[in-house]
This record gives C-alpha cells, structure tokens and sequence, in this order.
C-alpha cells in the first residue's frame, strides 16, 4: 500500500520546471534532463509541473516516477504559450471535484462563487445590488488601470491587449511578455488544481474551455504577480525576452508563495468537502475501488453483488 501524504504537499513544492530540445529519462528517484549543455538531474518529489516544450522526448520510466511523485506534466508549445495534454496530479480522491461540480449546476451557488471570486480579486466585498454585468465592467477597469499604472511606472508604451499567436514575432514585445508570463501563471495554477482534486474545465466564470477554472484562478494573481513581471522585463531590454519572464515568473512565484496561495485560496472559495476520511482512504491506497451511487446512499465497491 502506498502512502501519497509522505509526499510533500503541493503547497510546499517548487513551482514549475519548463524544458525544450531535451531527453529526459529516469534517475534514482528523479530524473535527468540531457541537453546540449550536458546534464541535470531533477528531484522531481518535490517539484509541483513539468512543462516539455517543443523537441523534447521523455521516456516512459520517467513518467512513471513523475508520476508517482505527484509532479504534473504539461506538454506545450514553444515558449510554453501553447498547451496540448497533461498528466495526471497525485490525489487519487474525488470528494473535491465532486463538491466543485455541485456548486457549479447549482445556479444560485454558482452566482455565489463568482462574486466571491471577483471578490477575492478586489479584496472587499462588492455591494449586494451589484449585478453580474456591473461587476464584470468593474473588473473590466481595474484591469486596464493596471495595465496603465505599470506602463507608467516603467516607461512603457501601452495602447492595448492584443496578440496573433500566427504571427508571434510581430507581436509588440509587451504584449509577447503578458503571454508568456500568463502561460507559467496558467501551468502553475493548472497544477495546483489538479494536485488538490479540482477539475480545471469545470469554470464559474470562464466556460467552455477544458482550462476554464485555470483562467478562474489565474486571474486571482495577474495583477500581483504576471502584468508587473512582464511591464518590468521589457523595460529592461535584451534579448531572449520570454525565457527572462519565465525566469522573472518562477522567482516571483517562490517569493509570493503562489502555491501556497493557490491552494488556500481554493479551500477558502469551496470550504473543505467535509469527507475527509474518505479522501484520506483514496490518497493511501489507489487501487480502492471507491464506492457505488445509490438513492439510498453510496455502497462500497469491489463487491460482487450477485451474492447478496
């Protein structure tokens, strides 16, 4: 029987590891990263994702390892802008993507976390008359007064958010940055997610997309965390501006506890699923069946019940 809770909690790992025009394969309890620069070997325990980008093989005895380490793997296009599959995250119980899914069918409760979300955003409470719409517009504000604040604070020239992910170069280099910046905010958030039991396509406020409540959640920290970093880096000049965001991303992301943030923030907007013992039976043993739906209330599964 295997114990995932001697595994470091997500909220305690380091945040992301992006990789391109590399091998990877196992090593010891880790794995090895083999470039044309030599070699590193990574104790993936304590790493939350792994993003491969373009070029990169991987063998399957280091998907296994990450696997059973807990680290989430994202497979995504260059500069990480892009993403294509994942893994899968280290818990194996559904007691929070269940609770997830009942808020969101819930009309009512679903209005519920949306304000509590754009609340989370504001850090005060928003006036109860507001309507979705109004909130929306609010929102739509202190985005663009961001935007604004740090164009000016760093002296740069800001008309607005657009990008051609056809045409990448011509992209303004501000513009290039925010996707890059937001594309490790989204990798990060995606495995926090996933490491906690939550589905990332079940949105409250984006819908539609397998990524949904990724952007929920991402959109907690942009402004904190993604627009300074990115407004910053170009201010600066140089070359290899997206790897220098990444870079800028990854120590701001250490220094503001992200995961940690990303983790408490989600127990704070669903409350704990107040089934822990079962979780806590999924977590230790992953070959548990699980249980049965039934009107009456779930039975254990595993059972042959052609005996009763």
């Amino acid at each position: 029987m295997r114990n995932l809770r001697i595994l470091p909690k997500v909220r305690d790992s380091w945040s992301y590891l992006y990789v391109e025009h590399a091998r990877i394969d196992q090593e010891d309890k880790g794995i090895c990263v083999h470039d044309a620069k030599g070699r590193v070997h990574v104790p993936c325990a304590a790493l939350s994702l792994l993003m491969l980008g373009p070029g990169t093989s991987v063998t399957h005895a280091a998907i296994r390892t990450l696997a059973e380490a807990g680290c989430l793997v994202a497979w995504c296009g260059e500069q990480g802008v892009r993403f294509y599959a994942q893994g899968m995250g280290e818990t194996r119980s559904s007691a929070r993507l269940l609770r997830q899914a009942r808020l969101w069918a819930d009309e009512g409760a679903r209005l519920r976390i949306v304000r509590r979300m754009y609340e989370m955003r504001f850090r005060e409470p928003l006036p109860p008359e507001l309507s979705l719409r109004q909130i929306r517009g609010k929102e739509g504000a202190r985005v663009r007064a961001a935007y604004a604040r740090n164009a000016e604070r760093f002296g740069i020239e800001w008309t607005s958010r657009r990008y051609d992910r056809l045409s990448w170069d011509a992209t303004d280099p501000v513009n290039r940055a925010l996707s890059a910046a937001n594309s490790c905010l989204y990798g990060v958030c995606h495995a926090a997610i996933v490491a906690a039991g939550y589905s990332p396509a079940i949105g409250f406020i984006h819908t539609g997309k397998m990524l949904s409540f990724v952007y929920d959640v991402a959109d907690l920290y942009k402004t904190d965390i993604t627009i300074p970093a990115a407004f910053l880096e170009v201010a600066k000049g140089g070359p290899d501006l997206e790897s220098r965001v990444r870079r800028r991303c990854r120590d701001l992301f250490v220094e503001q506890d992200l995961l940690g943030r990303v983790v408490g923030d989600l127990d704070a907007l669903f409350g704990e699923p107040g089934d822990e013992d079962l979780a806590d039976t999924f977590d230790q043993d992953e070959a548990a069946p699980g249980f049965l739906w039934d009107p009456s209330g779930d039975v254990a599964g595993g059972k042959n019940f052609s005996e009763d």
